[in-house]
């Protein structure tokens, strides 16, 4: 299928809402996704419940097992739940798109008042024999995928259809979606990673355009979610083709010298959080970490933040320390804080 061109282009128009506030990327949004994005962007201005709470638990068929463990692990620890549940789809096991039991977990938690966002570990249109679907083969050329013409390019259409699927039952179920595609695309360790901002920024409006008007996902909130490090802003494809900005960081020393990149991120006329953090580093935490460093980090560096999302296992809110005093903190707002959203709780 030809799609249109109209993602090469730089310029475009886009409105401001008489109160300020930026409308949502998909002009078409649905009311349920136009609720919660102006949610959202007014969190900043409140002096407590400012900052979503977070946790990403699984990927594919482990995704409803493992949110129930975890998120009942934190119930447990602490009295309360993250106002944010994060999955993915990626299944490593057989290297396919595996959204049954994601979205299963997806839809508790939005009935249950919650919101979900779905990180995309694409697998590599482009791949080789590597391992986990070709997710970190290097030096890839993504510029096929653009080309209607290319056997590729029919290849990646596949896998955004299956991706799409999954999400159009959520649609389906009313489910809002912050959706998390090409994330850390400043770094060169994904398939995506590290290429030429022109190429790469066509590549997120193919996909935006391919997913708002052909597959008409009315439910998807787009987060542009760079690494830490150099070039965080220089990928970013437009203020009409993104809703919230983040930065993925793993250091137990949250300030703008150790989460380098923020700056820029800043600059953007979007909501900003951190889409994904984990203390110590990112690979071998020890799970001892104190949390609250993270929450003074935010307080004393990044007042601006209004979501965060703390990643699996060692890194998160299961095994580290003091996650009773972040989830209690003035700032936190944990799901039983939200808004009852259309067709979540009553």
């Amino acid at each position: 299928m030809r799609l249109s061109g109209a993602w090469l282009i730089w310029g475009f128009a886009f409105n401001v809402l008489a109160d300020g506030r930026q409308p949502p990327a998909n002009t078409n949004a649905s009311p349920a996704a136009q609720a919660v994005l102006k949610f959202i962007q007014g969190l900043q201005g409140r002096s407590e419940k400012r900052l979503l709470s977070g946790q990403f638990t699984d990927f594919g068929t482990n995704a409803r097992s493992s949110t129930e463990r975890v998120f009942g692990q934190i119930q447990q620890r602490t009295g309360s739940t993250p106002a944010i549940l994060g999955v993915d789809y990626a299944d490593w096991h057989d290297g396919r798109i595996a959204a049954a039991e994601p979205n299963a977990a997806a839809l508790e938690q939005w009935r249950s008042g919650g919101l979900v966002t779905i990180t995309a570990h694409f697998f590599n249109p482009l791949r080789t024999n590597s391992p986990v679907g070709g997710l970190r083969d290097k030096g890839v050329d993504i510029s096929p995928l653009l080309d209607p013409k290319s056997p590729a390019h029919a290849v990646w259409l596949r896998e955004l259809d299956d991706e799409a699927a999954g999400l159009q039952q959520l649609r389906a179920a009313g489910v809002v979606v912050l959706w998390r595609p090409f994330h850390e695309m400043n770094g060169g360790w994904f398939w995506w990673g590290a290429k030429k901002p022109a190429v790469f920024i066509a590549l997120w409006r193919q996909m935006f355009d391919y997913f708002t008007v052909q597959k008409k996902l009315d439910n998807l909130l787009w987060i542009y979610a760079a690494n830490t490090g150099g070039r965080t802003a220089d990928f970013y494809p437009g203020d009409g083709y993104v809703d919230l900005v983040g930065v993925d960081a793993y250091t137990d020393f949250v300030d703008a010298q150790h989460i380098a990149g923020t700056a820029e991120l800043l600059r953007l006329p979007k909501p900003f959080g951190f889409s994904e953090f984990g203390p110590h580093g990112p690979f071998h935490p020890p799970g001892d970490y104190n949390y609250l460093r993270f929450m003074d980090g935010v307080e004393k560096h990044f007042p601006q933040a209004v979501f965060f999302q703390a990643w699996s296992v060692k890194w998160g809110l299961t095994t580290n320390q003091n996650v009773v005093a972040l989830l209690h903190h003035p700032w936190v707002v944990n799901r039983a804080d939200l808004p009852a959203w259309s067709g979540s709780k009553p």
